[in-house]
């Protein structure tokens, strides 16, 4: 006892043994100095060059994953009106296919995300935006194949829905499961990858690198934590996405309409006009929205049948009018030539725009998995053309290009929803090679936002992270 007793006493004063493995790693660093792992680590000390290889592999997978979700999109759409032609003049029948075809989709699409991951419901922006405040999870073994299946039958079937939130988060959900795979300095790289990750998805949804870079500087700017690590994450992961897209869809802008004409100074003020016009639409559609969300959640929580048929209704009743009216269903980026072109005439432009405001509202706001920035744009052309052609009836001499017009439309409205305007200014550019109206965007999308701010209306998204944390009675603090 008493030789146990004094061997405790001599350990106590002596220092905790090192594992074996720690030991051997501390005699491998001491005595090989300038191994190569040594300069690693000091090379990381001075530089995050780890973070930013696991950043160009998430822009690699979203880019990847993007194109082919164009695709495949692409192809679903190209069976579905094939499908409905073969019936040849037989109305009835067409119109029974019509309906049937888009609802089965819209009936997968809402029952995927109810069963399996209902954070994939909508655009999802507003669930990376929470992830990114700890609020709201990353589950992207769900999410993932939930989202691209979900989005494909959604926006197969013809529903005003964008592929670029399903992009963004796919992206971010990419950027966390390369992070928890990696198992690298999980609470240095998990934030900086998911906002990566989110930025590939604006690049590879609209071949605009830089404007992927400017979205998780701007509409992230809450919830986005700035390093210098996470800064040259985003752009790393934004290039690699762009270089992938590219590579398989091509290099050209993903809607080119030809090059525009410099704005004359006499003509600025009807920027500003036209960006007052656009702010007052763009406080209608987000309130709409976020009262048709608010509506149907209400509606959605007495029967988990709800909301899977309402997605069968919904889908069919708009594959019936695409039918009719192919101008009012999809996206919306195939309708913008033909308007630019003045294929329509000022009152049927403003039945397309009264239309596709309220399939907008319906199909996002009832929590479809898919976008609002593609039908956005195409509805602020509409709305920019609509407005052109009122001016050169009130004025003696076109002031403006139809075109002009046209891409200050998508600028303008884009920014008075999702009140993001260099994000909006920066898309626009890079999707339409339109360089030189950078002073009239600029003047448009300040018109925009400063009157969605004075009329009190909200940021889309942020809004409806606000309504999903009420819903948990979660209540955040906004920045002044």
């Amino acid at each position: 006892m008493t030789s146990l007793a004094g061997a405790q006493v001599l350990s106590a004063g002596m220092p905790k043994a090192e594992p074996l493995s720690a030991r051997k790693q501390m005699v491998d660093k001491s005595q090989l100095p300038g191994t190569v792992f040594q300069r690693i680590e000091k090379l990381q000390d001075r530089s995050p060059f780890i973070i930013v290889i696991l950043a160009c592999l998430v822009g690699t997978l979203t880019g990847l994953i993007g194109s082919a979700f164009q695709l495949a999109i692409a192809r679903i759409i190209e069976w579905r009106l094939h499908s409905t032609s073969l019936l040849g003049d037989a109305t009835a029948a067409k119109y029974l296919l019509a309906f049937l075809i888009p609802a089965v989709m819209g009936f997968v699409a809402y029952y995927l995300v109810k069963q399996y991951a209902p954070e994939s419901s909508g655009s999802g922006i507003p669930e990376i935006e929470g992830a990114l405040l700890d609020l709201r999870p990353v589950r992207w073994a769900r999410v993932l194949p939930v989202k691209f299946f979900g989005g494909l039958a959604s926006l197969g079937s013809g529903m005003v829905l964008g592929r670029e939130g399903p992009l963004v988060q796919m992206g971010a959900n990419l950027g966390k499961m390369v992070s928890d795979i990696s198992h690298y300095d999980k609470q240095k790289t998990q934030y900086a990858l998911v906002a990566a990750g989110a930025g590939a998805g604006i690049t590879a949804a609209f071949n605009a690198p830089l404007g992927g870079i400017i979205f998780v500087i701007e509409e992230m700017r809450e919830e986005f934590k700035y390093s210098e690590a996470s800064i040259k994450a985003v752009i790393a992961a934004c290039v690699c996405a762009c270089i992938a897209y590219q590579m398989i869809i091509g290099t050209s802008p993903i809607l080119y309409l030809g090059q525009a004409a410099l704005a004359p100074i006499s003509s600025l003020w009807i920027c500003i006009v036209l960006g007052i016009f656009l702010g007052i639409l763009g406080v209608l559609s987000n309130h709409s929205i976020i009262r048709t969300r608010q509506a149907l959640d209400k509606l959605y929580d007495k029967n988990r049948w709800i909301f899977p048929c309402t997605g069968f209704v919904i889908a069919g009743l708009i594959g019936v009018v695409g039918l009719a009216s192919p101008q009012f269903t999809g996206g919306g980026f195939a309708i913008i030539p033909d308007v630019i072109a003045g294929a329509y005439a000022l009152w049927p432009l403003l039945v397309i725009l009264l239309v596709r405001l309220l399939l907008t509202v319906l199909s996002f706001g009832s929590g479809a998995p898919g976008g609002v920035f593609s039908p956005t744009l195409a509805l602020g052309t509409v709305a920019g053309v609509s407005f052109g052609l009122l001016m050169d009836q009130l004025m003696p001499a076109p002031a403006l290009p139809m075109m002009t017009y046209a891409i200050l439309g998508m600028a303008g409205l884009f920014a008075a929803t999702i009140r993001a305007p260099l994000t909006g200014i920066v898309i626009v550019i890079e999707m339409t090679g339109s360089y030189a109206l950078i002073l009239p965007l600029v003047l448009t999308c300040l018109a925009s936002t400063l009157t969605a701010q004075t009329l009190g209306g909200l940021p889309l998204y942020s809004a409806m992270l606000d309504n999903t944390l009420a819903k948990l009675g979660i209540q955040r603090k906004h920045e002044a």
